[in-house]
């Protein structure tokens, strides 16, 4: 599989960033064609503390063809408008992996 992540930086007014994300990005994201999955992480801290990231998005999709293809939609060029102020003012990263997944058992 293959994933867009954006990751959004923790800031002062959270609001802010989540009324962008549940009236903006989430909206569109959800209308691109191919998208097979979305995963939604709320970062809660790390192994040394407070993290400076708040918020991931992934948006999976079957290839990387299929991903680009959806972001050469209409919708998918309205979604990386949206997101450009927030990159230029480098409160979001974002980019592009292959991901692997494995189902693991636990033994207590």
């Amino acid at each position: 599989m293959f994933k867009l992540v954006t990751i959004y930086r923790r800031v002062d007014d959270e609001n802010k960033v989540d009324t962008f994300f549940s009236q903006t990005h989430l909206p569109l994201a959800e209308q691109l064609p191919n998208l097979m999955r979305t995963e939604v992480s709320r970062v809660k801290g790390k192994p040394q503390g407070e993290s400076r990231f708040y918020l991931m998005y992934e948006l999976y999709f079957v290839s990387q063809q299929s991903c680009l293809a959806a972001l050469q939609t209409e919708t998918g060029q309205a979604l990386m408008l949206a997101l450009r102020p927030w990159v230029e003012a480098r409160l979001v990263s974002w980019f592009y992996a292959e991901s692997f997944a494995e189902d693991v058992t636990s033994t207590g």
